[in-house]
This record gives C-alpha cells, structure tokens and sequence, in this order.
C-alpha cells in the first residue's frame, strides 16, 4: 500500500494512490464512465473543525459524476475519518468542492478523491488550534501570472512545506490574469512558450473557467495546493485590472457587455475553482469577508477590497496631461477628491464588521490581529528619480515613468488605486484599530514588489505594520526602471518604508509567535527556467509595545538560507 506524507504528496500522481484509495464498498457509487484528475487537490478555509477539499474531474462524456471523497488521520490511510460523494456536472465545470465539520483542532489530515476506480493525487490539510499560541507559518504569496513565468515560488512553498516547515499559504489576489496573448505579458508568454488560454481576453463565464483551469494545471500550483490549506482573497485581476463596484479600468462596456454580468462571471468561476467556503446563503456572493481564530495567538482577517464597497477609482491622468501651468489647480482639486470621507474601500458594512471583530479578538486575549489585505496600506510618496539617478541612468528612463514619478511633487501619495486613493477609510480604519487596542499586522500583495512598512495615522501614532510579499511571477517596478538604486530610494523618501525590493519574484514566509512575528522575504533565482535556487533577502521581527500596540519593525539581514530548485 502507497504511504502518503507530506513529503511524498508533491510528487504522488493517480497511479501512487491506486493501491491505497481504489478500494470501493457497497454504498459508494460505481462510476460507468471514465474520468481524470488533470487539475490537482486543494483544500482551504480551516476551521478548528472543518476544512474545504477541492478537485475537479475531466469526464470523457458530458453528464453528472460522482466524486468519493475520503479524509484520513493518517499517511498510509487507515484511519478514515470521513468519507462521502458529491455529484458534479457541467453546471459547476465539473468542480468539487467539500465543506468538511466535525473534525479534531490542530489536526493534520490526509485526502484524496475517486471516481470509479480512478484515483486523484492526495493532498495534506490541517484544522486551526483551538487553544494555545504555538507559532504558526504562513506563506504569502500574490500575483501569479501565467505568461510572466514559471511558479517557481509555488515549487519552493511547495518543497517547504513538505517538510513541515509551512502550516497554511495566504494568497492576497491576482491568483488569475484576465488578459489575453496581446495584453499584458503576452510578449514575454510568446518567447516562453507559456501564454494565455483562451488566447482573447477573459470576459464570460467561459473564459474565466477556462483561464483558472490553465493556472491549476500548473504542477508547480498543484504541488503547493497539496501540501497545506490556503487562505485566499480576490484583488482586481480575477475579474478585470484596477475593478471596483461599478466597473473596472479593463472594461469596455461598449465592446464587452455590461460589467455586473461579467462580475458575476467572474465570481461564479472564482467560487467554482478556488478551495473558498461559499458564502451564507442570503449574502451576496462577492461579500467574501471573512475571519479565522488562529487558537489563542491571532485572528486572520480576509478583507475584500473590490467589488462591494469600492468606491470608483481616481486617477492621475489629468494631471499628467495637462500644461505645467495648470497642473498647480489640477493637483489641488484631485487631493479634495481622494480626502473625501464618502470614498471608501470596504463599504460601511465590512468596516463596522471589521471594527468589532477587531474588539472582539484582542478582547479575547488574541495577540495579533492579521489582515489579509490586498493593496498598500502605507503611505508612500514616488522619490525623485531625477535626484538620486545619475544622468545617465535618468536618460534612459521612459517618459510614463518619468511622469509617475513625478506625483511626489504635488503632495500625492503614489498609487490612487492602493488605500493612498481612500485616505479618510484609512483613518477610520486605524481608528478602529486604536479603539479595539489591537496589534496589528497588515499584509499585502498587488505590487510586485516587498515591502516592510510601519504605519501611522494622521497624528503621527504608531497603529501596526505592514508586509508586502512580491509577485509570484509578474513584471515590478525594477522590471520597468531597472536600476537597483530603487531599493533604497523608496525608503529614503518615506518614514513609513523600511524594506523594499522591486526586483525580487518569490514569497513572504509570516511566522507568527507568541511574543513576537516574523517576516522571510524570500526570492527565487529566475522565473524564465525551472530551474532556480532560492535564498532568503532579509527578516524583519515585529514585537508589541509597552502599552500593547505595535513597536517597530527591526531587520535581520538574510541571504544565508539556499537551496537549489
């Protein structure tokens, strides 16, 4: 019989779990049919005691199947805890997914699916503790984008967690691209060999089933999806770039329909392919705010930042385009807009939620209060190019950059689309945050970049800190502007930034402890080969105050910690 452990799920196809999950009994259905296992096993949202399981079947002929499924205590899947069938078909793309209850806290589970006498690969999962602070390590990761390169960081998280290093991965948005072979990244897709399917741009409930299909037939993102449970959250590339309530940047209603249709699309195959809890019956699908008790050490808040409470984007554009003699008026009208107390990012409901799930935690004695968030939290202002670039280097800058860069001169924070755009629902947010006296650890993705940031309110005080992990895969500012003296330049003009790198292209490892958390940025070689070795960038531990806030952030030089891909 074929042992499962966590080492041996990375590489474990139908074959290996033949011998061990084949076995079938009197009340499972047999499936007359045959069928596949071609995008992997998931599990996500745990609970002290539930988890989801994910799969999904390619059926030779159209029609509904049954799916067993089995959860075990143990590798060698002898001690099958639950077990029970659910029907899929078309009208869900033949997608699986299993809210599994009545399970053991701080458990680690083995599982795996049938159908008939075919075997899926087997996948590792484990319930939240219910008591105690023992530390618990999350992989942060965002932005994976197909065309860009290999998921060589999926490979990494995937080969760490193997070895018990990783307890869950956190993916904070853009887990899919929506552009096609001519958008975004097509460019460099073409000379891989590695570009979107379908080739147009992911616009029906089609295309987007078909575009998450392509990303799970990544091996490596099948090998890090079976190895621990994942905590995921939407940003805007799941449905369309820079998205917001009532419409996105990349859509065109004259040319692609009306954009609650394609919203809707866009959600219905998230909740299909992703291993997400659906929302309660009676809320709306793309209210997928959500938290989750980490025992007694933390609570984990999963915001949503796009499609509900989102208020329509501003933009730089005027000010870029007008005269040198205007932009003075032009700047001093946009500051009124973005200060706006109407402008919100999460909507009047997840705030007040927010706010009092915040109490509620550090009232409990939960010593950090984590959101997983999608968009910088800092603020941060574009340094002067033209300052810190020798002429040279400042010559070979592109006039879009040059013009970006160039915000800082207005008194703007640098990038409307991030919470920059929504200060006043900032404020309110580390309003809350003061009031609930919580520690608070932001982390974020969406930039392609990392990022150790302090935040402040608008009076100076300390409220938290913020870890931004790089992209999996997609292009960065050092991709545009490649000139390493980026790596300090941000944090030289800007109080809140300790730490960035806009070059790098891997993962956060978050560790969460019971006197104090810390943040690995780690970085993978290249992205353009499978081939790559990893090495750790730098640490950063963050402690609580004497009054019980956030202190500051200390940095732990990396870059000892290599090993070959």
């Amino acid at each position: 019989m074929t042992r499962l452990t966590r080492r041996g799920a990375l590489g474990l196809g139908i074959a290996g779990l033949g011998a061990a999950a084949c076995t079938t009994t009197a009340s499972e259905p047999v499936y007359a049919g045959t069928a596949a296992f071609k995008h992997g096993v998931a599990s996500g949202d745990p609970a002290q005691t539930g988890v989801v399981l994910w799969t999904r079947v390619s059926p030779e002929t159209e029609g509904p199947v049954p799916v067993s499924w089995s959860l075990s205590r143990d590798s060698a899947f002898k001690d099958v805890v639950k077990r029970g069938v659910f029907t899929t078909g078309p009208e869900r793309d033949y997608t699986v997914k299993v809210d599994v209850d009545g399970l053991q806290p701080g458990q680690m589970y083995y599982y795996w699916f049938t159908v008939g006498r075919t075997a899926s690969p087997g996948g590792v999962t484990r319930t939240l503790p219910e008591k105690g602070v023992a530390d618990y390590r999350m992989a942060m990761v965002s932005c994976s984008n197909w065309p860009f390169g290999f998921f060589n960081a999926y490979r990494e998280i995937a080969k760490r967690g193997a070895k018990g290093e990783i307890d869950a991965v956190i993916h904070l948005g853009d887990y899919i691209y929506e552009y096609g072979v001519a958008g975004y990244g097509g460019v460099m897709g073409k000379q891989l060999g590695r570009n979107h399917e379908p080739e147009h741009e992911a616009v029906s409930l089609a295309d987007y089933r078909m575009r998450h299909a392509q990303y799970k037939s990544d091996p490596d993102t099948q090998a890090a999806h079976a190895i621990a449970p994942w905590f995921c959250t939407w940003d805007d590339h799941e449905s369309a770039n820079d998205s917001y309530r009532t419409g996105a940047e990349n859509h065109q209603s004259e040319t692609e329909g009306e954009w609650s249709v394609r919203k809707a699309s866009a959600i219905q195959a998230y909740l299909e392919w992703m291993p997400v809890r659906d929302p309660v019956p009676g809320r709306a699908k793309e209210a997928m705010w959500r938290k989750f008790d980490i025992g007694e050490l933390a609570t984990l808040f999963l915001l949503e930042t796009r499609l509900v409470g989102r208020s329509e984007e501003l933009t730089f554009d005027e000010l870029f385009m007008a005269p040198d003699a205007e932009r003075p008026a032009i700047a001093t009208a946009l500051k009124a807009k973005i200060a706006d107390p109407r402008r919100t990012l999460m909507g009047p409901e997840q705030e007040a939620w927010l706010a009092q799930e915040l109490k509620t935690s550090a009232a409990a004695g939960r010593k950090w209060q984590v959101l997983g968030n999608q968009v910088t939290m800092a603020k941060v202002k574009m340094p002067d190019l033209q300052k810190y670039l020798p002429p040279e280097k400042y010559a070979q800058v592109s006039q879009g950059a040059k013009r970006f860069y160039s915000t800082a001169r207005w008194g703007l924070e640098w990038n409307l689309d991030a919470w920059a755009g929504f200060p006043a629902a900032r404020e309110r947010l580390y309003a809350s945050a003061k009031a609930a006296k919580a520690r608070l650890i932001t982390l974020t993705g969406d930039t392609h970049t990392s990022w150790a940031n302090e935040l402040h309110d608008a009076s100076g005080q300390k409220r938290g800190v913020e870890f931004g992990c790089t992209s999996v895969t997609s292009n960065g500012a050092g991709d545009n502007v490649p000139f390493e003296e980026l790596n300090w330049m941000m944090p030289e003009a800007n109080d809140e930034v300790l730490y960035y790198n806009a070059f790098s292209k891997g993962f956060t490892l978050l560790t969460l402890k019971a006197d104090l958390v810390e943040a690995e940025f780690i970085k993978v070689s290249t992205i353009k080969s499978r081939d790559y070795f990893a090495s750790t960038d730098a640490k950063f531990i963050a402690r609580e105050n004497e009054v019980g806030g956030m202190g500051g952030l200390q940095r732990i030089m990396g870059g000892a910690n290599i090993t070959a891909g």
